[in-house]
């Protein structure tokens, strides 16, 4: 494991640096050291931090984060409108310069080393049907059910969007997405050419800082961010599934007291820990571990 600097050893400031790790672990703060020390735009490679109603709940950068080096793909993107992980891959490869790719969403991380099938768009009225679907009792195993044998083996079975989304190709286009998948194209940032981080801490450290960064998170204005998507709900819908925001919806039309909501927003934000690190531990063996420093992060 590579020792605790307050940068990783050896970064070549002419190559790509791409950061994972599970929420709260630090990555944010290392990728602004790696910027202001040797230069680069951060890009955000975080799913949650891409929509605009979130900025508090996400954690994305602050203003003044911003300010200290050029930051992109952070909160462009509004609500309601359809986003999807190849609109991310096409928004990176227009960024010039070196750059330091940052977040906690193994697809994104997957598709920018390892290539992404390009596959047609899901019509509205198939994800409304998918939506419906997953919703009713034995929803899930009548998807799985009617999934291609070749799909059906290759993707995680009890992950529910993964379902989804290979149900939603089949659908849409009479073809499985393990098909798709066999014609993926070169990857935009070739492994061999950029530096691979994942941050690595002490899990009891992670559980307590998550606590922590989610009772700030209230101070800060939270409350107000669900509060102000409020009428425009919609469990169902991609930005609703901010961590933390459907406790604090239900706190806020009555069927949960606020430390309530908050006790069980803190628990979803380590089980989603949780699920990164398990997805950083199958997918992303060859990359280079780093341990926290977590007095350095904690002081953050």
């Amino acid at each position: 494991m590579t020792p605790r600097h307050d940068l990783p050893a050896g970064l070549d400031s002419d190559r790509h640096v791409l950061i994972a790790g599970p929420t709260a672990s630090g990555k944010s703060a290392l990728a602004l050291r790696i910027a202001e020390a040797q230069g680069g735009t951060i890009v955000n490679a975080d799913a949650l931090q891409v929509w605009s109603c979130w900025r508090v709940l996400t954690a994305r950068p602050t203003v003044e984060d911003e300010a200290r080096a050029p930051h992109a793909l952070y909160g462009h993107v509004a609500p309601g409108r359809l986003y999807s992980v190849g609109e991310w891959l096409a928004e990176v490869a227009a960024l010039r310069g070196r750059l330091i790719v940052v977040g906690g969403t193994g697809l994104y991380l997957n598709a920018l080393t390892r290539g992404l099938a390009v596959i047609p768009p899901t019509p509205p009225e198939i994800r409304a049907r998918a939506d419906a679907l997953l919703r009713e009792p034995g929803g899930l195993a009548q998807m799985i059910a009617g999934l291609d044998s070749l799909s059906r083996s290759r993707i995680d079975l009890m992950n529910p969007v993964r379902v989804q989304r290979a149900w939603e190709v089949l659908k849409t286009t009479g073809r499985g997405i393990a098909a798709w998948q066999a014609e993926t194209p070169a990857p935009l940032i070739a492994p061999e050419t950029a530096h691979l981080l994942v941050l690595q801490s002490d899990r009891d450290w992670l559980a307590e800082r998550i606590a922590r960064r989610f009772r700030l998170m209230l101070d800060q204005g939270a409350l107000d961010e669900v509060r102000a998507m409020l009428p425009s709900w919609n469990p169902d819908a991609l930005w609703a599934k901010a961590i933390g925001a459907p406790e604090l919806v239900a706190h806020l039309q009555g069927a949960l007291g606020l430390d309530d909501a908050v006790e069980r927003a803190i628990i979803a934000t380590r089980q989603y820990a949780k699920a990164q690190r398990s997805f950083f531990r199958n997918r992303m063996r060859d990359w280079r571990w780093i341990e926290v420093d977590h007095q350095a992060v904690t002081q953050k």
